[in-house]
């Protein structure tokens, strides 16, 4: 792509920076009381009161970027961080409030167990894991080796962290046992059977335009179900790209331009009659490297596969298009390579080759020595050459006369496989045997039979990126200028984007934290943006990115505590329809009997039999667990009216009640019931979390989100 986008007036922005610095102060007086506040500036956040500073964040979201191999993203990583953080101060504060301490005994008691210093000989005693020795480690490097001592800082601190989790989930699970009284009656609930009578009005008996939900009722829902509503702040944004493509004008001028390339021009020679491809390449600026590898037809470009292998050697084929490239390809070789090849070996490795073991004494020239006399010895006998195989190779080859098996062609050419030995047994005839030198030794190479010769060709292929020429490109930009002005004139995204037949995509709930915007991906800019805390709902503002430019406007802002009443409906709807549809269907279960109820309903009365908890499936009705909860709980031959369930609202009657048969005893139900119970321990922190006072401020303090717009 070319290069104006990256430099298009950014040197009246830089002067424009500047100056608002300088003034910033001035125009935003809460930014020095915020300066002045060292609480503000020093601080990413609190966890019931315990402040988590910025260089507490710094240094945890270093280390993790260290251990992961920077392979998580800058913003993931922050949110891992900080759960981390958050979730170490909880543990602090509840192990703390139960009197349990953590301490360097039980890091050091932990460690001891880790195979990886139990097994290291530095900490050994006559092979045996010695405390003392590991121990006095530690207070060398602590004293001595300042970098190695921060390494292992850190690593104790995680190893802290788990004992402490560990701890703190055990304590948990330690009161969250079960009886066998209770292993009894967990049996029973799931497998007592019932039987009886009901009357049933399902839900969709009433019109939904019987019912109506105001923003009140679903305000009042939401206000008594606070926790279940709690969001984060988050905006919502529209946006159109403008992408940077090439037209078909540029690809027959790039086409034209690689079309010159074929033939001699002056002194330069062209693909067709140079020989030094490399250099030619090179040259000419190829956007793709010579690749000499040696290629079947699948390996080809498939839209000239056809072509290329009805060719002969020098011949030049193209321009032709292959994704985003232009090419020419002539061919410099014609093969006749074998699919895979079967070959055994017996190898005599030296002192440095790969894989050389303790037990490997020859040198390199030694074993280059015992190889020539090995093949002197078997070069014509094949039963030797498996009797010498089996008594000297060490590899998986042992045992099977040096058999290799089956090579294919693109395994052989792997990095997985030894390129010296594939160049023998794919390059040579069928009983050829020879002593191939590679990074693993020397080897006596048989090969035992050859399969599936097929046509394959080297050769050189100049590639030219299809790319938008600089015409192009500046037409992009005043597309994406024209439409950033036309929502600056008051112009809505949506009509503007019909109009002009370009298409509008939304990015709904986007985080302080977040980086993939929408269909863009990663673009934390846009970000950024959005969470500007001058910025209002109908702002636009034009953003470079990779390949082209977004025109954004803001659509949603949704600030952190209760979802908005708007936000809400769509989930909080269903719930009080059922709950005034319920209202209005227990208003007719009028009646002492079910047949009364029935009557009075104009149903019929419906029988059940053999439903149980564990099953809590109503024949022709379906899943309804709270009607069944209710059945189990109830008298028999008692109306039950009124029951509400997932479905619609019920009148029963149970008139059989089949209890299961007595085990001999109900452990394997306490158990299961006990290890469900300590399972709970992610939700049990959960519920600790959530009943903590978490002050999040980690993307206004850290990452600057937040700040006036630029």
């Amino acid at each position: 792509m070319a290069v104006l986008s990256k430099i298009r007036e950014r040197s009246l922005f830089l002067i424009l920076v500047i100056g608002l610095a300088l003034f910033a102060f001035v125009l935003d007086p809460s930014t020095l009381s915020d300066f002045f506040n060292s609480s503000k500036i020093n601080e990413v956040g609190e966890v019931n009161g315990e402040s988590i500073s910025r260089q507490e964040f710094a240094q945890a979201l270093d280390n993790y970027r260290t251990q992961t191999g920077n392979r998580v993203s800058e913003m993931q990583s922050a949110k891992n961080v900080w759960e981390n953080l958050v979730r170490q101060k909880i543990y602090d504060s509840q192990l703390e409030e139960a009197g349990i301490t953590v301490g360097e005994a039980d890091i050091l008691n932990d460690l001891y167990e880790k195979e990886f210093i139990k097994n290291d000989p530095r900490y050994q005693t006559s092979g045996v894991f010695d405390k003392e020795k590991f121990k006095e480690f530690l207070a060398t490097i602590r004293a001595e080796d300042g970098e190695q001592w921060k390494a292992w800082g850190e690593y104790m601190s995680n190893v802290k962290s788990a004992l402490q989790k560990t701890t703190y989930d055990n304590l948990v699970a330690a009161g969250l046992g079960a009886s066998l009284e209770e292993g009894k009656a967990e049996y029973f609930s799931e497998n007592t059977k019932m039987s009886g009578d009901l009357v049933y009005l399902p839900f969709t008996s009433v019109a939904d335009s019987l019912v109506q939900i105001t923003k009140g009722d679903v305000k009042k829902y939401v206000d008594a179900h606070a926790s279940e509503f709690e969001v984060e702040a988050s905006r919502d944004i529209s946006f159109v790209k403008f992408e940077i493509k090439a037209t078909p004008e540029d690809e027959n001028t790039i086409k034209a331009e690689v079309a010159k390339l074929i033939n001699d021009n002056g002194n330069d020679k062209g693909l067709k009659n140079t020989t030094d491809y490399l250099l030619f390449l090179e040259d000419t600026k190829s956007d793709l490297p010579l690749n000499d590898n040696i290629q079947f037809k699948g390996q080809v470009p498939q839209v000239i596969a056809d072509t290329l292998f009805n060719g002969n050697v020098g011949d030049v084929f193209g321009p032709y298009k292959d994704q985003e490239y232009f090419k020419l390809t002539k061919i410099t070789e014609v093969l006749e390579i074998p699919d895979s090849v079967k070959s055994r070996h017996i190898l005599i490795p030296f002192i440095g080759g790969m894989r050389a073991g303790d037990k490997v004494t020859k040198t390199e020239e030694q074993a280059k020595k015992t190889a020539d006399s090995i093949f002197n010895i078997v070069k014509n006998n094949n039963d030797k050459f498996i009797e010498v195989a089996d008594k000297i190779n060490t590899d998986g080859t042992k045992g099977k006369g040096g058999d290799i098996g089956w090579t294919t062609y693109n395994v052989g050419f792997s990095k997985q496989f030894d390129k010296d030995f594939a160049d023998f047994i794919f390059n040579n005839k069928e009983g050829d045997i020879e002593v191939v030198k590679t990074k693993f030794g020397y080897h006596v190479i048989k090969i035992d039979e050859l399969k599936d010769k097929k046509k394959a060709l080297k050769l050189a292929t100049f590639a030219r990126k299809i790319e938008a020429s600089e015409e192009t490109e500046n037409n992009i930009y005043q597309n994406a200028e024209t439409f950033a002005q036309a929502i600056s004139a008051g112009g809505k995204i949506d009509a503007l984007s019909k109009e002009k037949s370009l298409t509008v995509s939304p990015a709904i709930g986007l985080k302080e934290l977040d980086e993939n915007v929408g269909t863009l991906g990663a673009e934390r800019q846009i970000i950024t943006w959005a969470f500007s805390k001058d910025l209002e709902i109908g702002d636009y503002k034009r953003f470079d990115i990779d390949g082209g430019y977004v025109v954004a406007t803001l659509t949603g802002v949704t600030e952190k505590g209760l979802m908005s009443v708007d936000n809400a409906i769509s989930r909080v709807r269903p719930i009080l329809t059922n709950e005034k549809k319920a209202e209005i269907l227990s208003a007719k279960l009028q009646g002492a009997t079910l047949i009364d109820i029935a009557t009075a309903t104009k149903q019929t009365v419906r029988k059940f039999s053999g439903i149980t908890l564990k099953s809590p499936t109503i024949t022709g009705i379906g899943f309804e667990p709270k009607v069944v909860g209710a059945m189990l709980s109830a008298k028999e031959n008692e109306v039950k009216n009124k029951v509400v369930g997932d479905r619609g609202v019920y009148a029963f009657v149970i008139t059989k009640r089949e209890l299961p048969a007595d085990l001999p005893n109900y452990d394997t139900y306490r158990k299961r019931l006990a290890n469900q119970r300590k399972n709970q321990t992610y939700n049990m922190y959960q519920a600790v979390k959530k009943a903590s006072d978490i002050d999040n401020n980690v993307g206004k303090t850290y990452y600057g989100v937040g700040q006036a717009q630029q």
